[in-house]
């Protein structure tokens, strides 16, 4: 078993990083299949929850901010195409704002589900003597009590636990736990102690964490994110010009259908209708035969034809409309 202890700042810097399901999702399969576990001090958690909203602010900002930039610069210097582009791109800077979001919210998930780590009094007490004896992260005229907590839920967990399990701390706080102006990788002489042992781990920010995910859990890891990039890459959102051409043409069979069937239950109605009227509906339904082929239009069973009202109800949703809109 892999047992990891991730610092707030590690896990704030996963959520924020475009490649962050590479990381999350096979975090998730891999506690899912009990062959890692997550071990989380309730610090942990409610230092993620209270940073989270300004963590999330300012991922979207940022987002909003390339897109201006990059607007602005088309518009100024940009042909045709590129205005085409730029009214595309703002259809889809929702999808790809909410997604930048995500990280944080199924972070937030993974941490609910960890196995808790309770602060005990003997934990507290060692707390006191490291700060009486200026030991790291007591070291600095800051307060740093509670990065000296994980360090102590960090010692008992890795007491408590069989030789043959692994054990990782990862941070992004070198201030508090690294060598001093030194290799951040390298934990501070004060806790060095902590990493001597073969099965435990000190490991710097998000690249030292996928690091030792690779070296520790092997194919196990590595096959799961190297699936996700190739879905994420596979996966690309729709873009206006796709819904604007799906919306037109479920638009039309519907509404040959509908006047087919029209036809067929009221033919005295038809009858009578003006011949310009007449031509022009003929004409109609000839473009729309021409266009997407008769196999392909109604009259079809009620299953395709319920089909056909729900594709145009979700594209008409999806350009702004109420549901169940289905006027033609």
């Amino acid at each position: 078993m892999l047992r990891l202890l991730i610092d707030t700042s590690v896990w704030l810097n996963i959520a924020k990083r475009r490649d962050g399901q590479q990381i999350i999702v096979p975090l998730r399969l891999l506690l899912s299949q009990k062959k890692i576990e997550l071990l989380v001090p309730s610090l942990i958690l409610d230092e993620f929850d209270r940073n989270r909203p300004r963590a999330e602010a300012a991922t979207s900002t940022s987002v909003r901010e390339r897109f201006r930039v990059l607007r602005q610069d088309l518009q100024d210097y940009g042909d045709d195409e590129a205005q085409r582009w730029i009214a595309e791109m703002s259809h889809q800077i929702p999808y790809v704002s909410a997604r930048s979001l995500q990280n944080f919210s199924e972070i937030s998930d993974l941490l609910r589900v960890g196995t808790q780590l309770p602060s005990r009094d003997a934990e507290h007490a060692a707390v006191v003597r490291r700060g009486l004896e200026k030991r790291a992260p007591l070291h600095l005229d800051k307060n740093s009590v509670a990065d000296a907590l994980l360090v102590e839920q960090y010692a008992t967990a890795l007491g408590a636990g069989s030789g043959e399990d692994q054990y990782v701390f990862a941070t992004a706080n070198y201030i508090d736990f690294s060598v001093p102006k030194g290799d951040r990788r390298q934990p501070h002489d004060d806790i060095a102690n902590l990493f001597t042992a073969s099965n435990s781990h000190y490991v710097y920010d998000v690249d030292g964490l996928v690091k030792v995910l690779g070296e520790k859990l092997g194919s196990d890891y590595l096959d799961e994110a190297d699936d996700v990039e190739f879905i994420q890459n596979a996966s690309e959102t729709r873009s206006l010009a796709d819904i604007l051409t799906a919306e037109h043409e479920f638009f039309d069979k519907i509404w040959y259908g509908r006047s087919v069937i029209r036809e067929e239950l009221h033919p005295e109605k038809h009858s009578e209708l003006p011949e310009s009227i007449k031509e022009g509906m003929m004409a109609a339904r000839k473009r729309v035969e021409d266009t997407y082929g008769l196999e392909s239009l109604p009259p079809v069973d009620d299953w395709e034809w319920g089909f056909m009202h729900g594709k145009l109800s979700a594209l008409r949703w999806v350009l702004g409309e109420e549901w169940d809109f289905l006027d033609t």
